[in-house]
């Protein structure tokens, strides 16, 4: 690629990792998209942003660790459950036609932001739910489905984690989005970005400048996350999952 290219990846995985890290997900919005537009065929565009979305993982860990430590029940069920998940969306994505999945993805991401918009109070402050035998239970089989999602779709399936973790667990929005960030970021992707390396391709050439935009641009919404609070992020995650499930509806 010539270097006006790889700055325009660059920008675009910037601004799309930014507005993830600050809302709890959504950088498929720009990022994938973009990619198509560049000439990529879907199973590679989405196989090459898997691998720069860990980079935005690890961008939000190294900021958000910084404020603490999060709790190791939810960290381990997050991946227990979440994992086997993500490798049963990938292995199945090849079946399930893009139309069919992209608008019913859609309809339950814009439902995500209605009725979070609808709970005014909801994610504000963080309170303890659900943190029995049962719950966590109940917690890991909802973050499994969530988990086949995140393997077979990438746009916004990191906002059902955040609304999930408010909901059920009691999580103000700014420790979900640190929850979805560093796991579903970091490990989740990863594990899709590996498997659907295996089944497509990944386009290596473009990944420096997608891997740098990403790790910035995780390290800058999750850094502007953490200083504006829930009374900024919460109307950001709305705002992203309306624009997401539209999005994907009118294809």
């Amino acid at each position: 690629m010539v270097g006006i290219e790889q700055l325009v990846l660059f920008m675009v995985a910037l601004v799309a990792n930014i507005f993830s890290a600050f809302s709890g997900g959504g950088a498929g919005l720009i990022q994938l998209p973009v990619l198509i537009f560049l000439g990529l065929p879907f199973a590679v565009a989405l196989a090459t942003h898997k691998v720069a979305s860990v980079a935005l993982g690890i961008g939000a860990t190294i900021r958000h660790l910084r404020e603490g430590a999060l709790d190791q029940k939810l960290v381990t069920l997050l991946l227990v459950a979440g994992l086997p998940g993500v490798l049963i969306g990938a292995n199945l994505i090849v079946y399930v036609p893009d139309r069919t999945a992209e608008i019913s993805l859609g309809l339950l991401t814009l439902g995500l932001g209605i009725y979070s918009w609808l709970q005014p109070g909801l994610g504000l402050k963080g309170e303890v739910r659900h943190r029995d035998h049962v719950g966590y239970v109940i917690g890991g089989l909802i973050l499994f489905s969530i988990g086949i999602l995140n393997g077979s779709l990438t746009s916004g399936t990191g906002l059902f984690v955040t609304l999930w973790l408010v909901r059920w667990f009691g999580l103000d929005y700014r420790q979900a989005v640190a929850y979805t960030l560093v796991l579903v970021g970091v490990f989740w992707n990863g594990a899709g970005a590996i498997t659907l390396g295996v089944l497509s391709e990944i386009r290596w050439v473009w990944l420096p400048a997608l891997l740098a935009g990403s790790l910035l641009g995780g390290y800058l919404g999750a850094h502007l996350a953490i200083i504006k609070g829930n009374r900024w992020i919460k109307p950001s995650y709305e705002l992203l999952t309306v624009l997401i499930g539209a999005q994907l509806i009118v294809g």
